[in-house]
Formats: C-alpha cells, sequence, structure tokens
C-alpha cells in the first residue's frame, strides 16, 4: 500500500522535473509533470498527511499555477482544510495563496497582513503577498525583488533544483492583476 509519505517523495520527484524542464525552457513537458505533482501531492493529503502538513496545499497550489491550469478547484480545496483559521503561518501562507488564486484580494490583503512581522515567515513573501492583493505595483515590485534575493542567498533548495518558484508563483498571481513587474536576470528564473 502507497503511503502518504510515499506519495510526497513522488510528489517531489514530479514537482523537481517540472521545475528542470520549466528551467531548460521546456513549458509544455513541464506542465505533465507540475500537473503530476499537484495531484499526488493532494493524494498524500488524502491518503492521511498530518493536519499541520499546510506544505501540500501550497505545493498543490504552486504546481498548477506554474502549470498554467486553473487552480480554483485547488483554492477552495485549501480552503476547505482549514488553512485561513491555521495558528501556523505556513497555513496562513496557504490560504493567502488561495485567497489570491479566488481574486477575494481584500481577505487575501487582510491574512496576508497577520503574515508580516513574525521571526518564523519570510518578511518578503508577506510583504508581496500584500502589495500583490492591494495591487500595489511599486510596492509589490520592492518585495517580490526581495523574494528572488533571498533564493538567490539560499545553499539549499526543495529536491536540489535551483529555482526561485515562489517568485514564478507570485508573478503568475501579478499577471491577473495587472502587476506584473520587470525583474532582474537571474539563473534561478527562466
Amino acid at each position: 500500500m502507497t503511503t502518504q509519505a510515499d506519495l510526497v517523495r513522488q510528489a517531489n520527484a514530479a514537482w523537481a522535473a517540472g521545475l528542470r524542464l520549466l528551467l531548460d525552457g521546456r513549458a509544455e513537458e513541464s506542465r505533465e509533470q507540475l500537473r503530476a505533482a499537484a495531484r499526488l501531492y493532494r493524494e498524500s493529503w488524502d491518503a492521511g498527511a498530518p493536519p499541520d502538513a499546510w506544505g501540500r496545499p501550497i505545493a498543490v497550489l504552486k504546481a498548477l499555477l506554474l502549470a498554467g491550469d486553473d487552480a480554483r478547484e485547488a483554492a477552495e480545496w485549501t480552503l476547505a482544510t482549514g488553512a485561513r483559521d491555521a495558528e501556523s503561518p505556513i497555513g496562513r501562507y496557504a490560504a493567502t495563496l488561495a485567497l489570491l488564486v479566488l481574486g477575494e484580494d481584500v481577505d487575501a490583503r487582510v491574512l496576508g497582513s497577520t503574515l508580516r512581522d513574525r521571526a518564523d515567515f519570510p518578511q518578503a513573501v508577506a510583504d508581496a503577498l500584500v502589495t500583490l492583493a492591494a495591487a500595489d505595483r511599486a510596492g509589490y515590485l520592492l518585495a517580490v525583488e526581495d523574494v528572488l534575493e533571498s533564493f538567490e542567498q539560499r545553499d539549499a533548495y526543495l529536491e536540489d533544483v535551483p529555482v526561485a518558484d515562489t517568485v514564478l508563483v507570485l508573478q503568475r498571481l501579478a499577471e491577473v492583476r495587472d502587476c506584473t513587474v520587470d525583474l532582474p536576470a537571474s539563473t534561478l528564473l527562466p
């Protein structure tokens, strides 16, 4: 029997393959892997993941957004998991992403604001979420550049794939708000 941990390992492998393909400019091929990752992360949650495994709903949303798919159903599911009321900042991050996917920007701004000024959550990501929800292009530019810089300063990446996936996801969410910004060239972006 496949356990939730087995499903996460499979999802991580598909996620890594999708990101590598995306970085290599092979977007169509990356979509297949990213969709598989989303499906496997969701299955792992349903297969008995711990109730605070908020990285899984985040990964589902990110994978679908990077695949260019409609992530609204996954966003509704994320909110149904109780992420909005999570004590964990990662749970509230999942809910904030979900609210942004659903276009509920006022709620996303309010919830995202609870992530600011916390020692246990990246300030730049919180700022990017809030400024994006407010359609504040100037504030978003500063915040997303800081997110990119934080990725460039890392020594470790999920599955050893050096990519600024959060930046890519934020830019996808910015597209529908007419807030996409030009970022400096980086080896961590396609």
